[in-house]
């Protein structure tokens, strides 16, 4: 599936909002009834897009077999940021609020991971190039509209970039569920990297030795663990709560 083709009503209609700029045209589904698609014709036509009605299976071939509700949008690919524009940011940023995913690799995750980084006001997320989901269409179409709004930065050392951040003064907090600290406890005021793992494994071992400090979240149901993109959630509202009280 390529990795060029936004799917579903809202992460088109996201896309038109805030980056018409780079979506080159829309397919609408032939006699599709669906208002909101004519809402979504009558944005792309206001932002100078191409709009297409197209039969059924162009839409499903474009969609790649995902749930497109009748639209699909053909978008310039996300910009590739890597270590360099993560050294631009934390010499520009003053108080940096940092998102490290340690391997997740189900789109669905990466999306939700985005849309919650963004809602909280995370300045940029950290993947590794390998064994990590990148920007996909299911990505964007979970994220929301996030996926274009977020940096995402994959890096070819995650650990060596973990040391970076730290020499420029950002703490960084692992979630573990086996940690003694609460991430309650933990003070995210000041500069900040929260670091969370994949699925299924968790943080790897070079990850959690590059930790300031391990945390995590107090549970009082019989359920052991979170799903990552729910924890990363917690996580990052954690910290723009302490952030807006302190």
């Amino acid at each position: 599936m390529s990795e060029s083709w936004i799917i579903g009503i809202n992460a088109v209609g996201e896309a038109l909002e805030h980056d018409a700029r780079n979506v080159s045209e829309v397919w609408i589904e032939q006699r599709a009834k669906n208002p909101r698609l004519a809402e979504i014709a009558s944005a792309a036509k206001a932002a100078g897009v191409k709009v297409q009605y197209v039969a059924p299976d162009a839409i499903g071939r474009a969609a790649g077999g995902g749930k497109h509700q009748g639209v699909v949008a053909q978008i310039a690919p996300a910009r590739n940021l890597g270590e360099g524009d993560l050294d631009e940011l934390l010499g520009r940023v003053e108080k940096p609020l940092l998102l490290v995913l340690d391997g997740v690799q189900d789109p669905h995750n990466l999306g939700a991971c985005l849309r919650s980084a963004e809602a909280a006001g995370v300045h940029a997320v950290i993947v590794p190039r390998d064994r990590a989901v990148g920007i996909t269409p299911v990505v964007r179409k979970v994220s929301s509209g996030a996926a274009d709004r977020v940096p995402l930065m994959r890096v070819t050392n995650l650990a060596r970039t973990m040391k970076t951040i730290q020499e420029a003064g950002v703490w960084i907090v692992g979630l573990a569920g086996e940690a003694e600290q609460s991430l309650y406890e933990v003070d995210m005021r000041g500069p900040i990297a929260i670091a969370m793992g994949g699925e299924g494994e968790g943080l790897r071992r070079l990850s959690r030795e590059h930790c300031d400090y391990l945390a995590k979240i107090p549970m009082q149901g019989r359920v052991e663990s979170l799903n990552v993109s729910v924890a990363t959630g917690v996580a990052v509202f954690e910290a723009l709560r302490q952030r807006q009280v302190g």
